[in-house]
């Protein structure tokens, strides 16, 4: 019944142990883009060194992003549509480990990757919170493009209600982003336990480390985040991005929505509850009924009929769980 209602939600429940064991988990972590983020960063600053222009840069850095499977590319993309400017032809382009994206526009080389790229030079800006990638034309510092990808409006409500109303002791933000964005993030949302830059690996070792002392959820959505959902006593992949973090989680929210979370939760409880109603009820009216008989008040037919009734009343009370409660969220 459980697993029904919560499919009915979004919510695929693929190891049935999730529903019991969610409710225990005293300790939260969680991944931060896609999870706490709407996963989509937007260009929200275009600084042009001189004598570059920043709608130039743009429109060099937007074309030669269109050949490219990076996440902040479409942003790039997107910011170029939104000002109408015309994408040009691009030659030679290609994709490193460590050289970002690099292609030639008008004989020009154009080059895409972290501020690393550019060293010390005089008029690269100090690091700012959120995502940066710097632009270089013909291995000079022409402009860095800064990204912010916004937290979902229902993250710090969800995170503030985790304590008070499901017992939650300790929430954690285990990111592989730069620290000054996860801990910018963490200020919005109420997180005050942060690990940035996390590897596959350490992600790994610290929900390991959780465990080991309390019931442990985590939740992520990257194909990154497979091994440390695997780890946790409960792993719940948000969103469908990655058919290896589907598989390793025990739960998969269909629709990347924090607030699907808070209903899995409560699905879980309210699951528990009714179980011990069942069984605990169940039991102790069979062993009334034991009495009874056993005081010479009930004859075997009479002690079977009651028998079927308990348990058809156990199986019935039961049922309840796959029925749609008036709310599934408190926050």
């Amino acid at each position: 019944g459980a697993i029904s209602l919560a499919a009915g939600r979004g919510i695929i429940v693929k190891n049935p142990a999730v529903l019991e064991r969610i409710t225990r988990c005293r300790t939260v972590i969680l991944d931060k883009t896609g999870t706490l983020t709407f996963g989509k960063p937007t260009v929200t600053e275009v600084r042009a060194a001189a004598p570059h222009d920043s709608d130039e840069v743009l429109r060099w850095a937007a074309s030669l992003e269109q050949y490219s499977r990076h996440p902040l590319a479409a942003a790039v993309l997107d910011a170029a549509a939104r000002k109408k400017l015309v994408l040009v032809d691009v030659d030679e382009v290609h994709e490193s480990p460590g050289a970002g994206l690099i292609g030639k526009i008008s004989g020009r080389k154009i080059q895409i990757g972290g501020r690393t790229l550019a060293g010390s030079h005089k008029d690269l800006p100090p690091p700012a919170a959120g995502l940066e990638c710097v632009v270089l034309i013909d291995d000079r510092f022409a402009a860095v493009f800064r990204f912010r990808d916004a937290p979902r409006p229902e993250s710090a409500p969800f995170l503030s209600h985790l304590s008070p109303t499901h017992g939650v002791n300790k929430v954690m933000l285990v990111s592989g982003d730069r620290e000054v964005e996860v801990r910018y993030l963490a200020e919005q949302v109420g997180i005050s336990h942060v690990i940035a830059q996390a590897t596959p690996e350490q992600k790994v070792e610290i929900v390991k480390r959780e465990v080991a002392l309390d019931q442990t959820l985590f939740v992520g959505d990257g194909i990154n985040d497979a091994p440390a959902l695997a780890a946790a006593t409960v792993g719940v992949a948000m969103g469908q991005n990655s058919d290896i973090t589907s598989a390793a989680a025990g739960a998969v929210i269909m629709t990347a929505s924090i607030g699907k979370l808070d209903e899995l939760i409560h699905i879980g409880a309210r699951m528990r509850m009714i179980a011990l109603q069942s069984a605990v009820g169940g039991m102790a009216l069979s062993l009334a009924g034991m009495l009874l008989a056993a005081a010479g008040h009930l004859t075997p037919i009479q002690g079977a009929v009651a028998q079927e009734v308990i348990d058809l009343g156990a199986v019935l009370n039961a049922l309840r769980v796959g029925l749609l409660p008036g709310k599934l969220r408190d926050f």
